[in-house]
Protein backbone atom coordinates (compact mmCIF):
# COMPACT_ATOMS: atom_id res chain seq x y z
CA UNK A 1 0.00 0.00 0.00
CA UNK A 2 1.26 3.41 -1.23
CA UNK A 3 0.69 4.74 2.23
CA UNK A 4 1.94 6.45 5.20
CA UNK A 5 -0.07 6.03 8.51
CA UNK A 6 1.60 8.73 10.70
CA UNK A 7 1.44 7.39 14.71
CA UNK A 8 -0.35 9.25 16.90
CA UNK A 9 -0.77 9.68 20.44
CA UNK A 10 -3.67 11.95 20.45
CA UNK A 11 -7.20 12.42 18.20
CA UNK A 12 -6.41 16.24 18.98
CA UNK A 13 -6.74 18.38 15.24
CA UNK A 14 -4.65 21.35 14.75
CA UNK A 15 -4.82 22.91 11.38
CA UNK A 16 -1.33 22.45 10.20
CA UNK A 17 -1.10 18.90 10.51
CA UNK A 18 -3.57 16.14 9.38
CA UNK A 19 -4.16 13.13 11.76
CA UNK A 20 -4.32 9.49 9.92
CA UNK A 21 -6.45 6.93 11.70
CA UNK A 22 -7.21 2.81 10.69
CA UNK A 23 -10.68 2.20 10.03
CA UNK A 24 -10.48 -1.05 11.18
CA UNK A 25 -7.74 -1.20 14.19
CA UNK A 26 -8.60 -5.14 14.62
CA UNK A 27 -8.01 -6.05 10.49
CA UNK A 28 -10.99 -5.22 8.33
CA UNK A 29 -14.21 -7.62 8.10
CA UNK A 30 -14.38 -10.07 4.91
CA UNK A 31 -11.50 -11.44 2.68
CA UNK A 32 -9.92 -9.20 -0.12
CA UNK A 33 -10.08 -11.23 -3.40
CA UNK A 34 -6.94 -11.34 -5.15
CA UNK A 35 -6.66 -9.48 -8.39
CA UNK A 36 -6.62 -10.80 -11.30
CA UNK A 37 -4.57 -10.49 -14.42
CA UNK A 38 -7.09 -8.13 -16.03
CA UNK A 39 -7.54 -6.19 -13.16
CA UNK A 40 -3.95 -6.09 -12.86
CA UNK A 41 -3.22 -5.15 -16.16
CA UNK A 42 -6.03 -2.44 -15.92
CA UNK A 43 -3.82 -1.23 -12.96
CA UNK A 44 -0.59 -0.97 -14.88
CA UNK A 45 -1.99 0.92 -17.88
CA UNK A 46 -4.17 3.51 -15.77
CA UNK A 47 -2.64 4.26 -12.50
CA UNK A 48 0.17 6.85 -12.18
CA UNK A 49 2.86 7.83 -9.78
CA UNK A 50 0.02 9.68 -7.39
CA UNK A 51 -2.42 6.76 -7.16
CA UNK A 52 -3.32 4.13 -4.54
CA UNK A 53 -3.70 0.95 -4.55
CA UNK A 54 -3.66 -2.72 -2.70
CA UNK A 55 -5.38 -0.64 0.03
CA UNK A 56 -6.36 -3.24 2.54
CA UNK A 57 -6.22 -1.54 5.92
CA UNK A 58 -8.03 1.62 5.10
CA UNK A 59 -7.41 5.02 6.57
CA UNK A 60 -8.95 8.45 6.75
CA UNK A 61 -6.83 11.58 7.22
CA UNK A 62 -8.49 14.67 8.80
CA UNK A 63 -7.50 18.01 7.62
CA UNK A 64 -8.41 20.88 9.65
CA UNK A 65 -9.05 24.18 8.43
CA UNK A 66 -7.40 27.14 10.06
CA UNK A 67 -11.18 28.60 10.80
CA UNK A 68 -13.65 25.27 11.29
CA UNK A 69 -17.42 25.82 10.64
CA UNK A 70 -18.09 22.78 11.86
CA UNK A 71 -18.91 20.89 8.68
CA UNK A 72 -16.66 17.54 7.48
CA UNK A 73 -16.86 15.80 4.16
CA UNK A 74 -15.38 12.84 3.25
CA UNK A 75 -13.62 12.83 0.35
CA UNK A 76 -13.67 9.27 -1.71
CA UNK A 77 -11.48 9.63 -4.82
CA UNK A 78 -11.97 7.47 -7.92
CA UNK A 79 -10.49 5.05 -9.82
CA UNK A 80 -12.72 2.29 -11.31
CA UNK A 81 -12.62 0.54 -7.72
CA UNK A 82 -8.86 -0.62 -8.52
CA UNK A 83 -6.95 2.16 -7.21
CA UNK A 84 -7.48 5.54 -5.89
CA UNK A 85 -6.62 9.24 -7.60
CA UNK A 86 -5.60 10.17 -4.08
CA UNK A 87 -4.13 13.81 -5.14
CA UNK A 88 -6.67 15.68 -7.91
CA UNK A 89 -9.40 13.66 -6.20
CA UNK A 90 -8.19 12.83 -2.66
CA UNK A 91 -5.50 15.63 -0.73
CA UNK A 92 -6.28 18.73 -3.03
CA UNK A 93 -10.30 18.15 -2.65
CA UNK A 94 -9.51 18.02 0.92
CA UNK A 95 -7.29 21.12 0.82
CA UNK A 96 -10.20 23.30 -1.39
CA UNK A 97 -12.71 22.14 1.20
CA UNK A 98 -10.38 24.01 3.77
CA UNK A 99 -11.13 27.29 2.45
CA UNK A 100 -14.58 26.95 2.79
CA UNK A 101 -13.55 26.54 6.29
CA UNK A 102 -14.93 22.96 5.85
CA UNK A 103 -13.35 19.86 7.67
CA UNK A 104 -11.84 17.36 4.86
CA UNK A 105 -11.61 13.60 5.84
CA UNK A 106 -9.70 11.92 2.97
CA UNK A 107 -11.02 8.29 2.76
CA UNK A 108 -8.60 5.52 1.86
CA UNK A 109 -11.01 2.84 1.22
CA UNK A 110 -10.58 -1.06 0.11
CA UNK A 111 -9.25 -1.77 -3.27
CA UNK A 112 -8.91 -3.32 -5.93
CA UNK A 113 -12.33 -4.61 -5.60
CA UNK A 114 -12.93 -4.99 -9.35
CA UNK A 115 -13.17 -9.20 -9.00
CA UNK A 116 -15.65 -9.17 -5.46
CA UNK A 117 -19.10 -10.08 -6.41
CA UNK A 118 -20.01 -6.96 -5.45
CA UNK A 119 -17.64 -3.94 -6.27
CA UNK A 120 -18.89 -0.89 -3.99
CA UNK A 121 -19.91 -3.96 -0.39
CA UNK A 122 -16.26 -3.50 0.53
CA UNK A 123 -16.08 0.74 -0.12
CA UNK A 124 -19.25 1.01 1.29
CA UNK A 125 -18.30 -0.51 4.11
CA UNK A 126 -15.36 1.75 4.78
CA UNK A 127 -17.37 4.51 4.15
CA UNK A 128 -19.83 3.55 7.28
CA UNK A 129 -17.15 2.90 9.22
CA UNK A 130 -15.59 6.57 8.69
CA UNK A 131 -18.90 7.92 9.47
CA UNK A 132 -19.25 5.98 12.58
CA UNK A 133 -15.86 7.08 13.45
CA UNK A 134 -16.52 11.23 12.84
CA UNK A 135 -19.59 10.89 15.03
CA UNK A 136 -17.87 9.17 17.61
CA UNK A 137 -15.58 11.84 17.94
CA UNK A 138 -17.57 15.14 16.45
CA UNK A 139 -17.78 16.88 19.88
CA UNK A 140 -13.62 16.36 20.20
CA UNK A 141 -13.02 17.23 16.94
CA UNK A 142 -15.73 20.11 17.32
CA UNK A 143 -17.75 19.15 14.35
CA UNK A 144 -21.30 19.16 14.16
CA UNK A 145 -22.63 15.22 13.67
CA UNK A 146 -25.82 16.33 11.69
CA UNK A 147 -23.34 18.27 9.18
CA UNK A 148 -21.38 15.35 7.88
CA UNK A 149 -21.49 15.37 4.16
CA UNK A 150 -19.67 12.30 1.42
CA UNK A 151 -18.16 13.68 -1.92
CA UNK A 152 -17.14 11.40 -4.18
CA UNK A 153 -15.46 11.03 -8.08
CA UNK A 154 -16.29 8.50 -10.34
CA UNK A 155 -15.93 5.37 -8.18
CA UNK A 156 -16.70 7.07 -5.37
CA UNK A 157 -20.03 8.94 -6.73
CA UNK A 158 -20.85 5.30 -7.14
CA UNK A 159 -19.90 4.60 -3.88
CA UNK A 160 -21.99 7.92 -2.63
CA UNK A 161 -24.68 6.65 -4.45
CA UNK A 162 -24.94 2.80 -3.03
CA UNK A 163 -24.59 4.60 1.08
CA UNK A 164 -27.00 7.40 0.54
CA UNK A 165 -29.72 5.13 -1.25
CA UNK A 166 -29.07 1.34 -0.43
CA UNK A 167 -30.55 0.70 3.65
CA UNK A 168 -29.02 -3.60 3.00
CA UNK A 169 -26.67 -3.10 6.05
CA UNK A 170 -26.15 -6.90 6.68
CA UNK A 171 -22.28 -6.89 5.59
CA UNK A 172 -21.74 -4.24 8.11
CA UNK A 173 -19.76 -5.89 11.57
CA UNK A 174 -22.55 -6.70 13.96
CA UNK A 175 -20.30 -5.87 17.02
CA UNK A 176 -20.42 -2.03 15.54
CA UNK A 177 -23.85 0.25 16.74
CA UNK A 178 -24.69 0.99 13.64
CA UNK A 179 -27.85 2.49 13.82
CA UNK A 180 -27.62 4.86 16.66
CA UNK A 181 -24.00 6.02 14.61
CA UNK A 182 -26.46 6.88 11.45
CA UNK A 183 -24.41 5.18 8.82
CA UNK A 184 -25.14 7.78 5.98
CA UNK A 185 -24.26 11.33 5.21
CA UNK A 186 -26.56 14.20 5.60
CA UNK A 187 -25.64 15.32 2.45
CA UNK A 188 -24.18 13.70 -0.52
CA UNK A 189 -21.76 15.22 -3.77
CA UNK A 190 -21.28 13.03 -6.81
CA UNK A 191 -18.75 14.26 -9.78
CA UNK A 192 -19.28 11.91 -12.39
CA UNK A 193 -20.20 9.24 -10.32
CA UNK A 194 -21.51 6.29 -12.38
CA UNK A 195 -21.98 2.54 -12.72
CA UNK A 196 -26.07 2.27 -11.85
CA UNK A 197 -27.20 1.60 -15.59
CA UNK A 198 -29.34 -1.38 -15.89
CA UNK A 199 -26.71 -2.92 -18.97
CA UNK A 200 -29.64 -4.29 -21.14
CA UNK A 201 -31.11 -0.99 -20.98
CA UNK A 202 -29.02 2.11 -20.73
CA UNK A 203 -31.63 4.36 -20.10
CA UNK A 204 -32.91 3.03 -16.81
CA UNK A 205 -31.42 2.25 -13.35
CA UNK A 206 -29.93 -0.99 -12.48
CA UNK A 207 -32.78 -3.45 -11.00
CA UNK A 208 -32.63 -3.16 -7.33
CA UNK A 209 -31.27 0.11 -7.28
CA UNK A 210 -33.90 2.82 -5.64
CA UNK A 211 -33.98 5.99 -4.28
CA UNK A 212 -35.66 5.69 -0.70
CA UNK A 213 -37.96 8.73 0.84
CA UNK A 214 -35.09 9.81 3.02
CA UNK A 215 -31.95 9.61 0.71
CA UNK A 216 -29.60 12.94 2.15
CA UNK A 217 -29.90 15.78 0.13
CA UNK A 218 -27.52 15.41 -3.20
CA UNK A 219 -25.52 17.37 -5.44
CA UNK A 220 -24.63 16.15 -8.71
CA UNK A 221 -22.14 17.59 -11.79
CA UNK A 222 -20.94 15.62 -14.44
CA UNK A 223 -19.96 16.43 -17.84
CA UNK A 224 -22.47 15.94 -21.29
CA UNK A 225 -19.40 14.29 -23.38
CA UNK A 226 -18.64 11.52 -20.40
CA UNK A 227 -19.85 8.04 -21.91
CA UNK A 228 -23.30 7.30 -19.79
CA UNK A 229 -22.45 9.13 -16.58
CA UNK A 230 -24.93 12.01 -17.18
CA UNK A 231 -27.63 9.42 -18.02
CA UNK A 232 -27.15 8.39 -14.61
CA UNK A 233 -27.13 11.25 -13.15
CA UNK A 234 -30.11 12.62 -15.17
CA UNK A 235 -32.28 9.20 -13.98
CA UNK A 236 -30.91 9.89 -10.40
CA UNK A 237 -31.78 13.40 -10.37
CA UNK A 238 -35.63 12.24 -11.67
CA UNK A 239 -36.11 9.29 -8.63
CA UNK A 240 -34.76 12.35 -6.05
CA UNK A 241 -37.63 14.64 -7.73
CA UNK A 242 -40.21 11.90 -7.83
CA UNK A 243 -39.80 11.59 -3.92
CA UNK A 244 -40.08 15.67 -4.22
CA UNK A 245 -36.24 15.45 -1.90
CA UNK A 246 -33.68 18.27 -2.68
CA UNK A 247 -31.21 17.10 -5.14
CA UNK A 248 -29.05 20.06 -7.73
CA UNK A 249 -27.93 18.51 -10.93
CA UNK A 250 -25.05 20.19 -13.25
CA UNK A 251 -24.70 18.74 -17.08
CA UNK A 252 -21.68 21.05 -18.39
CA UNK A 253 -21.39 20.77 -22.04
CA UNK A 254 -17.93 19.46 -22.25
CA UNK A 255 -14.87 18.48 -19.66
CA UNK A 256 -14.65 14.40 -20.19
CA UNK A 257 -13.89 12.50 -17.11
CA UNK A 258 -11.39 11.94 -14.03
CA UNK A 259 -10.34 15.89 -14.31
CA UNK A 260 -11.21 16.18 -10.53
CA UNK A 261 -9.25 19.52 -8.80
CA UNK A 262 -7.42 20.09 -12.41
CA UNK A 263 -8.29 23.03 -14.47
CA UNK A 264 -8.66 21.66 -18.35
CA UNK A 265 -10.18 24.83 -19.27
CA UNK A 266 -13.68 23.36 -19.85
CA UNK A 267 -16.88 24.72 -18.78
CA UNK A 268 -17.05 21.73 -15.65
CA UNK A 269 -14.02 22.88 -14.28
CA UNK A 270 -16.64 25.61 -12.61
CA UNK A 271 -17.97 22.95 -10.29
CA UNK A 272 -15.98 23.64 -7.21
CA UNK A 273 -17.67 27.08 -7.17
CA UNK A 274 -21.45 25.91 -8.23
CA UNK A 275 -20.69 23.35 -5.25
CA UNK A 276 -20.14 25.64 -2.66
CA UNK A 277 -22.74 27.77 -3.79
CA UNK A 278 -24.93 25.10 -2.88
CA UNK A 279 -23.29 23.78 0.38
CA UNK A 280 -23.45 27.75 1.25
CA UNK A 281 -27.60 27.74 0.13
CA UNK A 282 -28.09 24.57 2.62
CA UNK A 283 -26.17 26.68 5.57
CA UNK A 284 -23.23 23.70 5.66
CA UNK A 285 -20.80 27.10 5.01
CA UNK A 286 -22.23 29.33 8.44
CA UNK A 287 -19.62 32.29 9.13
CA UNK A 288 -20.56 34.52 12.54
CA UNK A 289 -20.85 37.00 10.12
CA UNK A 290 -23.84 34.95 8.22
CA UNK A 291 -25.28 34.47 11.33
CA UNK A 292 -25.25 37.94 13.14
CA UNK A 293 -26.87 39.02 9.32
CA UNK A 294 -29.51 36.18 10.12
CA UNK A 295 -30.02 36.82 13.68
CA UNK A 296 -30.53 40.64 12.85
CA UNK A 297 -33.13 39.53 9.90
CA UNK A 298 -35.13 37.47 12.33
CA UNK A 299 -35.24 40.36 14.93
CA UNK A 300 -36.22 42.85 12.83
CA UNK A 301 -39.07 40.71 11.47
CA UNK A 302 -40.05 40.10 15.07
CA UNK A 303 -39.95 43.74 15.84
CA UNK A 304 -42.21 44.50 12.52
CA UNK A 305 -44.82 42.13 13.34
CA UNK A 306 -44.89 43.35 17.30
CA UNK A 307 -45.08 46.97 16.17
CA UNK A 308 -48.20 46.06 13.72
CA UNK A 309 -49.82 43.53 16.54
CA UNK A 310 -49.52 46.85 18.90
CA UNK A 311 -50.83 49.07 16.65
CA UNK A 312 -54.06 47.32 16.62
CA UNK A 313 -54.16 47.01 20.19
CA UNK A 314 -53.95 43.09 20.30
CA UNK A 315 -50.04 42.39 21.30
CA UNK A 316 -50.71 40.91 24.23
CA UNK A 317 -54.24 40.35 24.26
CA UNK A 318 -54.54 37.92 21.17
CA UNK A 319 -52.03 35.38 22.18
CA UNK A 320 -53.66 34.57 25.30
CA UNK A 321 -56.92 34.27 24.10
CA UNK A 322 -55.55 32.12 21.39
CA UNK A 323 -53.61 29.53 24.40
CA UNK A 324 -57.29 29.71 25.92
CA UNK A 325 -59.00 28.53 23.38
CA UNK A 326 -56.23 25.73 22.77
CA UNK A 327 -56.80 24.62 26.57
CA UNK A 328 -60.65 24.74 26.61
CA UNK A 329 -60.68 22.68 23.25
CA UNK A 330 -58.24 20.16 25.19
CA UNK A 331 -60.80 20.41 28.27
CA UNK A 332 -63.81 19.44 26.02
CA UNK A 333 -61.97 16.92 24.24
CA UNK A 334 -61.69 14.75 27.92
CA UNK A 335 -63.95 11.82 28.29
CA UNK A 336 -65.31 13.04 31.75
CA UNK A 337 -66.85 15.70 30.09
CA UNK A 338 -69.37 13.66 27.99
CA UNK A 339 -71.33 12.68 31.58
CA UNK A 340 -71.21 16.48 32.74
CA UNK A 341 -73.63 18.17 30.18
CA UNK A 342 -73.66 21.55 32.53
CA UNK A 343 -69.75 22.06 32.62
CA UNK A 344 -69.63 20.91 28.75
CA UNK A 345 -72.32 23.51 27.81
CA UNK A 346 -70.51 26.20 30.04
CA UNK A 347 -67.14 25.41 28.04
CA UNK A 348 -68.90 25.63 24.85
CA UNK A 349 -70.21 28.84 25.97
CA UNK A 350 -67.18 29.75 26.93
CA UNK A 351 -65.74 29.07 23.53
CA UNK A 352 -67.70 30.69 21.15
CA UNK A 353 -67.01 33.87 23.19
CA UNK A 354 -63.45 33.62 22.61
CA UNK A 355 -63.86 32.74 19.05
CA UNK A 356 -66.10 35.65 18.83
CA UNK A 357 -63.03 38.00 20.92
CA UNK A 358 -60.63 37.05 18.39
CA UNK A 359 -63.00 37.74 15.12
CA UNK A 360 -63.23 41.19 16.60
CA UNK A 361 -59.21 41.51 17.21
CA UNK A 362 -59.12 39.83 13.33
CA UNK A 363 -61.41 42.64 12.27
CA UNK A 364 -59.62 45.33 14.36
CA UNK A 365 -56.24 44.39 11.89
CA UNK A 366 -55.25 45.20 8.53
CA UNK A 367 -57.51 42.80 6.10
CA UNK A 368 -53.97 41.93 4.61
CA UNK A 369 -52.79 40.78 8.08
CA UNK A 370 -54.13 36.87 9.29
CA UNK A 371 -53.98 36.83 13.20
CA UNK A 372 -53.24 33.31 14.03
CA UNK A 373 -50.34 33.52 11.55
CA UNK A 374 -48.29 36.07 13.19
CA UNK A 375 -48.51 34.70 16.16
CA UNK A 376 -46.91 31.73 14.48
CA UNK A 377 -44.32 33.20 12.61
CA UNK A 378 -43.98 34.91 16.05
CA UNK A 379 -43.02 31.37 17.61
CA UNK A 380 -40.62 30.59 14.91
CA UNK A 381 -38.93 33.30 14.94
CA UNK A 382 -38.10 33.37 18.61
CA UNK A 383 -37.39 29.69 18.03
CA UNK A 384 -35.13 30.69 15.09
CA UNK A 385 -33.13 33.14 17.24
CA UNK A 386 -32.17 31.07 20.00
CA UNK A 387 -31.15 28.14 17.83
CA UNK A 388 -28.89 30.87 15.82
CA UNK A 389 -27.78 32.48 18.55
CA UNK A 390 -26.57 28.99 19.83
CA UNK A 391 -25.14 28.25 16.93
CA UNK A 392 -22.66 31.52 16.66
CA UNK A 393 -21.87 31.37 20.40
CA UNK A 394 -20.75 27.50 19.21
CA UNK A 395 -18.71 28.56 15.90
CA UNK A 396 -16.82 31.02 17.98
CA UNK A 397 -15.93 28.75 20.43
CA UNK A 398 -14.48 26.16 17.99
CA UNK A 399 -13.00 28.57 16.02
CA UNK A 400 -10.96 29.96 19.05
CA UNK A 401 -10.43 26.76 20.36
CA UNK A 402 -8.89 26.13 16.78
CA UNK A 403 -6.39 29.55 16.73
CA UNK A 404 -5.00 28.88 19.72
CA UNK A 405 -4.11 25.24 18.59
Amino acid sequence: MKWILFAVSSLSLSAAEPLTLPLWPDGAPGVMTAPSEATAEFIRKRSGKNTVTNVTSPTLTVYRPEKPNGTSVIVAPGGAYAFLSAVHEGTQVCEWLNTLGVTGILLTYRTPTRDEPSLHEKPVQDAQRALEIIRQHAAEWKLNPDRIGLLGFSAGGNLLAHLACHRDLENYPQNHDLNAQKPRPNFGIMIYGGGLLDPADPMKLKAGFTVPPDAPPLFMACASDDGNNPIAATLLYLEYKKHNLPVELHLFSKGGHGFGMRDNGHPINAWPARCAEWMDSNGWLPTIAKLDAAIQSAENELQTIHHNLQKFGCADELPIILREIAQVKSELAESSIASDSKRRKHLEDKLKEMHMAVEKLKRELQPSLNAEKLIETTNRLKTDIVRLQAEREWLQQIQQSASSQ
